[in-house]
């Protein structure tokens, strides 16, 4: 982690920002590593998970851009409306969130670093684990109480593996995590 935390110090800002993206596939760890980082950083994070729904990965990332990425280039805060995940099935908003300008920030989530976005950000990092430990541990934080979770997680896998493989998101990655 020094390193990346290292890497992002020196990074040129991006007008006047440092976004840091930590993308990966869903259970790979990537939150983790993001807290641990932007505890080092003294960043604070925005989760992809206020946005995303089981839709497939491209729906969700205009609002995201809109409310995230735009104004916080522009030097303004990040105000947006998170997913409700009591709507577990659906694409529900639920509260609002701001997140004020720091010169730090970091996106923690699927897809945060692909092509639209990777030239926005000063670092980005792919943080990875084998396919049956990403599964594993993705039923194990989000099966409670919902049915139909294992089908609804590999739909949602293979869909990220489309996109990611259709947007060569791990080819623009800084720093490659082993999560596994």
């Amino acid at each position: 982690m020094p390193d990346i935390a290292a890497f992002v110090r020196a990074a040129e800002p991006v007008h006047g920002i440092r976004l840091v993206g930590v993308d990966g596939p869903s259970g790979a760890g990537k939150t983790t590593l993001a807290t641990a980082l932007a505890a080092e950083l003294a960043a604070p994070i925005i989760e992809i998970d206020d946005f995303v729904s089981w839709n497939p990965p491209t729906d969700w990332w205009p609002r995201f851009d809109t409310q995230v990425l735009t104004p916080l280039l522009a030097g303004d805060d990040a105000v947006y409306q998170a997913r409700d995940w009591t709507d577990w099935y659906g694409s529900s908003l639920g509260a609002w969130k701001t997140v004020r300008w720091q010169p730090i920030i970091v996106l923690e989530g699927v897809t945060c670093t692909r092509r639209a976005a990777a030239d926005r950000l000063v670092c980005r990092v792919w943080v990875d684990a084998p396919a049956e430990v990403r599964l594993a541990r993705g039923l194990a934080r989000d099966t409670d109480g919902h049915a139909g979770a294992r089908e609804l997680w590999e739909r949602w896998m293979a869909d990220e593996s489309r996109f990611f493989a259709l947007d060569d998101t791990r080819s623009r990655a800084d720093f490659i995590i082993d999560a596994a």
